[in-house]
């Protein structure tokens, strides 16, 4: 039987969607940046969620205007999980915490 280097139908591929290189993750507000920590969230079947942004703006339009955050890598967020382990982690979606999300629907 020849090889066939083509992926079988139905098989899982390691077309994982790509981060960026960095993204803005929402923390705690302590004037401290050293004392802040990222927000996680349990969604509706119980996960733990966290969300990340490609950009600043994208953070304060979907997660909340003027909310603090850190800059992380891949690396960084090996470490977050690693301290507060999460099982899902979003880039750029509305968790719906905007009092005018409502609204806006």
């Amino acid at each position: 039987m020849p090889s066939d280097d083509r992926t079988p139908e139905g098989s899982p591929t390691d077309e994982r969607p790509q981060l960026p290189p960095v993204v803005y993750v929402p923390t705690t507000d302590e004037p401290d940046v050293a004392a802040r920590r990222v927000l996680l969230h349990q969604v509706a079947d119980g996960r733990t969620a966290l969300y990340t942004y490609s950009a600043i703006d994208r953070l304060h339009t979907w997660y909340l205007p003027d909310a603090p955050w850190l800059l992380c890598d891949v690396a960084a967020l090996q470490r977050i999980h690693d301290q507060s382990p999460y099982d899902l982690l979003f880039l750029d979606v509305d968790p719906g915490l905007r009092e005018d999300a409502e609204a806006s629907s």
